[in-house]
Parts: C-alpha cells; sequence; structure tokens
C-alpha cells in the first residue's frame, strides 16, 4: 500500500477520520470543563499532551504534503481531498485553541518539539523549492554569494529548529 492508496482508502471510507478528528475537539472541549484552572496540574497536563500530539502530528503532516502538492506537483486547490488535506489542519487549530483556553503551552510536556519539527520542515521545503525552481541557467545569473548566504540562513533555521526540537 502507498501513501496515495491510504489517502485514497481514507476519502473513501471517512468514517474513521471523522470520528478521530471530533473526538479531539470534543475532548479538549471536556477537558477544558472539567479541567478548569487545573490544567497545569499531572492527569490534565498529560492528557492535553496527548490531544496536541494527537491532533498536531496529523495537521503538520497535512501542511506538508499541501505544500508539496501545490508547489511541487503543481495540483489544484479545487481538487484538495477535504478529509485529508483540510480536516486535520482545522481540527489541529481548533484543539489548540481549546487546549489554550485552559492550559499555557510551555506546560505541556515536549510541545517546544513541535514548533522546531515545524521549523525544519518549513526550512527543508524552502530550500527544495529554491532548488527544484533553480535551473541551470539561473545559477549563472544569480550571483553565488547569494545562494551561499541562502544556503547558511536555511542551515540556521535548521539548527534553530533542531535545538527547540531537544529542548521540549
Amino acid at each position: 500500500m502507498t501513501l496515495g492508496d491510504f489517502f485514497s482508502a481514507i476519502g473513501n471510507n471517512p468514517v474513521l477520520p471523522i470520528f478521530f478528528f471530533v473526538a479531539l475537539p470534543l475532548t479538549a472541549f471536556l477537558a477544558s470543563i472539567f479541567g478548569k484552572g487545573e490544567g497545569h496540574l499531572t492527569p490534565w497536563k498529560e492528557t492535553y499532551c496527548f490531544l496536541v500530539y494527537a491532533a498536531c502530528i496529523p495537521g503538520i503532516l497535512s501542511m506538508v504534503f499541501n505544500v508539496y502538492k501545490f508547489l511541487f506537483e503543481r495540483g489544484s486547490v479545487l481538487q484538495a481531498n477535504l478529509y485529508t488535506q483540510v480536516l486535520p489542519i482545522i481540527i489541529m487549530v481548533l484543539t489548540l485553541w481549546l487546549v489554550r483556553r485552559n492550559v499555557r503551552f510551555e506546560d505541556i510536556p515536549g510541545f517546544g518539539k513541535l514548533g522546531g519539527l515545524v521549523m525544519i520542515l518549513v526550512a527543508l521545503i524552502s530550500f527544495m523549492w529554491i532548488l527544484d525552481r533553480m535551473h541551470i541557467f539561473a545559477i549563472t545569473f544569480i550571483p553565488f554569494h547569494y545562494f551561499v548566504i541562502a544556503f547558511i540562513v536555511m542551515l540556521f533555521a535548521i539548527r534553530i529548529g533542531w535545538k527547540k526540537m531537544g529542548e521540549g
């Protein structure tokens, strides 16, 4: 089974992802009601940690796949699959908003690692996009020091993201 087959299977039978993506913000909402003001304490902290990771991992992957599809494959926005390309991002934002209402993100174990992961992914995708757009003729017209500066900036972004992943 390829990744495309997996996404097709989810698109053809959306009951499980819809249940999963409805359960996440609903659980975050219920946790914010029952744990009002106690989000920094141990049982709620782990609950919020699970909710954040369960929402952010599919959401971040969906964003990466969307960027790849629209930048590299020149895919159409009108052909986007709602269950695999749109719903995870919306649910991630909604779940993070609901969690943030009751607990600071700094109190959630490992939350800083997600920011580092996003920074690494953005730097790598940006670098891949620049390399994809650069043609052999463009290299001769662009001064080489601009390319070196851009490469160094992206390496620093990757390094900062890697450090953030190690902090959380």
